[in-house]
């Protein structure tokens, strides 16, 4: 059988699947950092609605991540789920381009995280089957890295759009240009392996059955996890309130995912030689401690310093707690996994921007983030737990020396 060729290093697939998000990233954070002060300076929408408006799109969209995977390994198909969900995302520029009110820039919020919600767990398959498993993490960081490449780029174009011209409508409808050439490069250059449907008794079912404990577990930690991980538009407001310019705030998103991007691929390959647990660990506890910084910050400075550290964050863990999963879950049920994962990740989202807006609104801005470090610093220590029974399981097995 003749080798796949490769390019950079990494199978066609995950190097496509990644230029496809960086393209997409580019589109959406030319959009994600203006939205909450579109909302606030423009519509003049509270606290509470704009935690219920990303709460709602995050959570409701979710809910199809679950499904998508299921239906992705029952069919045996990837690529039409992953093209038909870069699409819809495409299509929701417009509807925020014309909003006038706050329900109208939900339903383009809804309409985009739907396309994540069908796109997101056959895109994670497709990667996790064209890797070999001595570099699953590194392939899922390079993935992460281009994504979060995307999400660079597009804040610095936001960013001189405002300053030629502070019109936000500009920006949005600008924004479709880079969505669609993340779908052309879909459908011209991502290969799926053909496979047969199983037979009717062995198709996949949407259920936890398919997975063991540790799997259980990991799904609740990273969903404990996600309940005090409110959404980023937080991070914005809270720059915005100790002083960042609002024409600043993409240069300081700019420079958070540029950290992140930075640190993606170093992260997948020291996950991949000395342990995608210590990585995700080091994450874990790093966040509770930014969290808490976000809590007691007092100027502008301290807020470069911690977009920074949240940067540094993102590439420690998002790409490796899917590596990591990936090595837990059974081969045949990759892509319902992944769905079920994120749709339990995502599902938190809802209340925890609910959460986060009623403590900001009812108590203070900082304590949305105590919150958040509260729980970050839980779900670490349920996290060690896990290490330890993994490792007390593979003890009696190991051979002595």
């Amino acid at each position: 059988m003749e080798q796949e060729k490769k390019l950079f290093g990494f199978s066609k697939n995950v190097f496509f699947a990644g230029l496809v998000s960086f393209f997409m990233d580019v589109s959406s954070e030319m959009i994600y950092p203006l939205v909450p002060l579109f909302l606030v300076t423009v519509l003049g929408v509270n606290k509470s609605t704009i935690g219920l408006i990303e709460g709602i799109a995050e959570s409701t969209a979710s809910l199809l991540k679950a499904f998508s995977g299921w239906f992705s390994d029952r069919i045996g198909k990837r690529k039409g789920l992953m093209l038909a969900g870069y699409s819809i995302s495409t299509l929701s520029r417009p509807v925020i381009a014309l909003a006038g009110s706050w329900q109208q820039v939900l339903a383009s919020r809804f309409i985009d995280r739907l396309g994540k919600g069908i796109r997101t767990a056959p895109r994670d398959a497709i990667i996790a089957e064209s890797s070999d498993s001595t570099n699953l993490a590194r392939s899922f960081s390079f993935h992460r890295s281009m994504d979060t490449l995307g999400a660079v780029v597009g804040p610095a174009i936001a960013l001189v759009l405002l300053q030629r011209n502070n019109d936000y409508k500009l920006v949005f409808f600008g924004s479709m240009i880079p969505g669609v050439i993340a779908v052309l490069i879909i459908a011209a250059f991502i290969r799926e392996k053909t496979q047969a449907p199983l037979p009717p008794a062995e198709r996949p079912r949407l259920t936890l059955k398919h997975f063991d404990g540790k799997v259980r577990f990991f799904i609740l930690i990273a969903t404990l996890f996600a309940l005090g991980n409110s959404s980023d538009v937080f991070l914005v407001l809270r720059a915005e309130q100790l002083g960042i310019p609002v024409m600043v705030i993409p240069a300081v998103y700019l420079m958070f995912n540029l950290v992140y991007s930075l640190t993606a691929i170093p992260a997948g390959i020291a996950a991949d030689k000395f342990g995608k647990k210590r990585l995700i660990l080091l994450g874990f506890v790093l966040f509770t401690a930014l969290y808490y910084g976000f809590a007691v910050a007092r100027s502008a400075s301290e807020i470069w310093v911690l977009f920074a550290l949240y940067g540094l964050f993102m590439g420690l863990t998002e790409g490796i707690q899917k590596a990591f999963l990936a090595t837990i879950i059974p081969p045949d049920f990759k892509a319902t996994a992944f769905g079920v994962y994120a749709t339990a990740v995502g599902l938190a989202a809802l209340p925890a921007s609910l959460i986060g807006g009623l403590l900001w609104d009812s108590f203070s801005p900082s304590a949305t983030f105590y919150f958040g470090a509260s729980t970050a610093a839980l779900s670490t220590l349920l996290f060690i737990i896990l290490i330890l029974s993994m490792k007390v399981r593979r003890e009696p097995l190991a051979p002595t020396s």
